[in-house]
């Protein structure tokens, strides 16, 4: 019988954190199986191709219009809708805005939501706050290459850029190479530094060293791996965090979830680049004037630019998914040193919300809203 009555389950940061939005290790695991699903195809996003990171609106420099919103550092919206097939079957969006000016007023950067809804009807089942779950799914992008890509014996790691993205990633290293044991810290404030060293002491007393540093040449020598995760201007690429050959130990991993530079000889020649997923980067070399290495920093992009030119070959950018399901080797030898880029996509969040969703169904957690008894235009 037809029930049009419609109600969904609404999930607040504290709601998200009860139903285990924090759990690193299970959303390493969710994540690792959306790859294997992205790369069997059982997914859609955005755009023409199926490949979009979502539609972004930004405003204008100058406005004749006194109320409208103008441009500032990081001033945008944005919605970014996916379906996830295999053992999610789900249809959601994340929305958000992002302005830097918001920590003025003590708020993130970037506010999100996360719909979850009906893959059939449409009908909306959740709407959950999403901060949590986005740092924590971005955190778990860098884990599943971690556990994939860098040496069983990595030991130590070098940070570059100390804020959240970078705490939810060590998480993840933590959780697919819990030796680690020494962190070397380079920040731009004592604030987030501070932040970042009573994290790692609350969370994991099997880290005994931890080191800030004055340089990235320094955060970077030694390591096993790197996270590089500043904010970053766009548009001058001489400012994007630089990283030089000759500080990279052999065999150590670089995981740039955010701006990243490297010497084009190095990268053609000697670095193996691997990318969360290579359609992504594909997506926004179509999406964005050339070279879009100047809109999005990360270093996939620049290989994108380099493949336009002709100075580098398709083969040369391999797509993390190709590693996990076995059709490309892990590593190529000990001393082979990969660069791994992570851009994030609406798929990752819809895996997690999901799985975090369907906890909060199980435990009766959350609050359930309604739509309508019957629908007035029905």
């Amino acid at each position: 019988m037809a029930n049009p009555k419609i109600d969904f389950l609404y999930l607040n940061e504290n709601d998200m954190i009860e139903a285990g939005v924090t759990d690193m290790a299970g959303c390493v695991d969710a994540m690792e199986e959306m790859f294997r699903l992205l790369k069997m195809g059982d997914f859609r996003m955005g755009g023409a191709g199926n490949n979009s990171h979502g539609v972004m609106m930004v405003f204008p420099e100058e406005s004749p219009f006194p109320n409208m919103p103008l441009d500032g550092p990081d001033r945008r919206f944005m919605a970014m809708p996916a379906y996830l097939g295999g053992q999610f079957d789900m249809v959601g969006m994340k929305w958000y805005g992002s302005n830097t000016a918001n920590r003025e007023k003590e708020l993130p950067r970037s506010i999100l939501m996360l719909t979850l809804n009906d893959k059939d009807t449409g009908a909306p089942l959740a709407y959950m706050s999403a901060n949590i779950l986005s740092a924590y799914r971005t955190g778990a992008i860098p884990g599943v290459g971690v556990r994939h890509l860098a040496r069983e014996e990595s030991r130590v790691v070098g940070i570059v850029g100390p804020g959240v993205m970078s705490k939810t990633a060590f998480d993840a290293f933590m959780a697919v190479r819990p030796g680690i044991e020494r962190v070397k810290v380079k920040g731009r404030g004592e604030k987030s530094i501070r932040s970042f060293i009573d994290y790692v002491k609350g969370k994991y007393p099997s880290v005994t060293a931890i080191e800030v540093v004055d340089s990235i040449a320094e955060a970077v020598r030694d390591a096993d791996i790197v996270c590089v995760a500043t904010s970053s201007p766009t548009g001058d690429v001489s400012k994007y965090p630089y990283i030089e050959e000759e500080w990279i130990k052999p065999g150590a991993v670089i995981c740039c979830p955010a701006a990243g530079r490297f010497d084009d000889d190095f990268i053609l020649n000697r670095a193996r680049n691997v990318a969360d997923y290579v359609g992504l980067y594909e997506a926004w070399a179509e999406e964005m004037p050339y070279p879009a290495y100047h809109t999005v920093p990360i270093p996939a992009v620049h290989c994108m630019d380099l493949i336009a030119d002709g100075r580098m070959g398709k083969h040369q950018l391999q797509d993390l998914g190709d590693i996990i399901t076995g059709k490309l080797p892990a590593r190529g030898s000990d001393d082979e040193t990969i660069i791994y880029s992570v851009g994030g996509m609406p798929i990752e969040d819809v895996a997690w919300g999901t799985t975090v969703y369907r906890n909060a169904l199980k435990k009766g957690i959350g609050t359930t809203l309604n739509l309508w008894e019957k629908p007035f235009l029905a």
